[in-house]
């Protein structure tokens, strides 16, 4: 993302960036999550969390590029959306109470009219009459396009600062 040209703060792009991404933590945070899916999220859609191991400096980030916890098309998406729209969402029955904290929003020009954005984000997470709360720390990298006039995602990849999650499912969207 560093190789193309930062949006500036405050410009009419960068706003938009903003509100598309506290349009979308407000959907999720709701449980709109077909609205979500039908209004923010191209159907070219690639959405991934890969694997993330505790490596020495030398070796890199130590994230996988061939494992993920998560890699999901618009199908798997929608399958997801469904299930939890129906009888047999045990993972999510009651459904959990969450929030997305996006923040540190930096945007750059891509090419082929795409924008690069980066973001951190908390997912706080609670589950029936837990007391202790699930959090989820971590950076976005997403791609963003404008379709039918609006901006979708095309691609997320969710870097997550956790090497075990410990969490009992991953039936929420970061």
């Amino acid at each position: 993302m560093t190789d193309f040209p930062e949006v500036a703060i405050g410009s009419e792009e960068y706003a938009g960036v903003v509100a598309w991404a506290n349009r979308e933590a407000e959907l999720l945070d709701t449980g709109r999550e077909r609205e979500w899916l039908e209004t923010m999220v191209s159907k070219e859609i690639v959405y991934q969390l890969p694997l993330r191991q505790t490596v020495e400096r030398e070796r890199g980030n130590g994230f996988s590029k061939t494992t993920f916890h998560l890699d999901e098309s618009y199908g798997s998406l929608l399958t997801r959306v469904l299930r939890n729209e129906s009888a047999f969402a045990w993972a999510e029955n009651p459904p959990s109470r969450i929030r997305h904290f996006v923040t540190n929003i930096r945007v750059c020009e891509l090419e082929s009219e795409q924008l690069g954005v980066k973001s951190n984000l908390l997912l706080y997470r609670t589950r029936g009459d837990q007391t202790q709360p699930q959090l989820l720390s971590g950076e976005r990298q997403d791609v963003l396009r404008i379709e039918t006039g609006a901006l979708k995602l095309i691609r997320r990849t969710i870097l997550l600062d956790l090497t075990v999650i410990e969490t009992h499912n991953l039936a929420i969207f970061f």
